[in-house]
């Protein structure tokens, strides 16, 4: 069926167009994930919400002013070794960004992370640590009586 315009009172229709598809167009997919600006917003957050300025932590994590600001506005991928500076110059553990970083990339993608290891997982890759070391094993290391 070949589409034609159809004109009402000086607007125009097509015919052979299911409205429902003109007034709701089907959603968007996910956004790409670009870690770099997660990064970012959370070393900014974290910063903000200490009350210090650009200019102290870039002095502190001994990084010029303009670097950390395109690194908290996602324009600048950093290293580890930066990331390492600037944390420790905001006091914060790396893992503590890393997994607030992580919880944010988790809710884009709509996946729940669990605060702790399911017990499914943990049993399958659990080792079994002896409570004491056998004597032929480790003569050296074996407990004296």
């Amino acid at each position: 069926m070949m589409k034609q315009p159809t004109h009402v009172n000086g607007i125009v229709r097509w015919t052979g167009v299911v409205q429902d598809s003109v007034r709701h167009p089907k959603p968007k997919e996910n956004k790409m994930v670009i870690l770099r600006q997660d990064i970012g917003e959370v070393l900014r957050e974290i910063r903000q919400r200490q009350g210090r300025t650009l200019r102290e932590v870039s002095h502190l994590a001994r990084v010029s002013l303009g670097y950390l600001s395109e690194v908290e506005r996602g324009q600048k991928e950093a290293s580890s070794e930066l990331l390492a500076s600037i944390t420790q110059a905001l006091d914060v553990p790396l893992s503590v960004v890393l997994r607030l970083v992580s919880d944010r990339i988790a809710a884009a993608e709509g996946v729940l992370v669990p605060d702790h290891i399911p017990s499914e997982l943990s049993a399958e890759y659990a080792t079994v640590i002896p409570d004491e070391v056998p004597d032929d094993l480790a003569p050296g290391l074996a407990t004296q009586s």
